[in-house]
């Protein structure tokens, strides 16, 4: 069973470190105003989604992969725990208003969770 989520992580971190390159505005949006360099950071974070994606479809680097999933995805923390800061019921996006950063935050959670049970399952 743990073949069956680690491979579907791996999917999931590819397609969407893929999305990272043909979507690129949309991620830029994600990145929060003080960190600068969105445009960088967003090529950068994709590149690295597909590569630990990688990692975890590679049975013998798979518990490597997934702690680096969970390092890479923690690190994304930041950004939706500033969103949460920032956010306002009166945005007009939903993901700018308290209930969507929340939501962000906690999905991102459930993802670390995701990885840390790859990284662990191997065995």
């Amino acid at each position: 069973m743990y073949v069956i989520a680690a491979i579907a992580l791996a999917v999931f971190l590819i397609a969407v470190g893929i999305a990272h390159f043909v979507v690129p505005r949309y991620f830029r949006t994600l990145v929060p105003p003080w960190l600068g360099l969105p445009g960088v950071l967003v090529a950068a974070t994709g590149a690295a989604e597909i590569v630990v994606g990688a990692l975890i479809l590679t049975p013998q680097a798979r518990a490597a992969g997934g702690w680096a999933a969970a390092a890479l995805i923690t690190t994304y923390l930041l950004s939706h725990l500033d969103a949460l800061h920032r956010a306002c019921p009166d945005q007009p996006r939903l993901l700018e208003r308290p209930v969507g950063a929340l939501a962000r935050l906690v999905v991102n959670l459930l993802y670390i969770g995701w990885a840390v049970m790859v990284a662990l399952a191997v065995g």
